[in-house]
């Protein structure tokens, strides 16, 4: 089968993906708490408790409006 985007469609989705990540990481100014913090430690997980609620919680939210949008 051939694919449904050449290479130079993909770069641009590629492009314009990782433009507005980059965008959303360097727009939020550092605070001086923020940049005095120590390091998290090594064996600390990357997604905290909070951060996995959140992320839970989004995902229920959006997948209860898409079946109650689709149903």
């Amino acid at each position: 089968q051939d694919s449904p985007l050449k290479a130079v469609q993909m770069l641009w989705v590629n492009l314009i993906m990782d433009t507005f990540a980059s965008l959303a990481l360097a727009t939020e100014p550092p605070s001086e708490s923020l940049l005095l913090r120590k390091p998290y430690g090594r064996n600390k997980p990357l997604i905290s408790r909070t951060m996995m609620k959140n992320i839970l919680g989004h995902a229920v939210y959006q997948l209860t409006i898409i079946f109650t949008l689709l149903f």
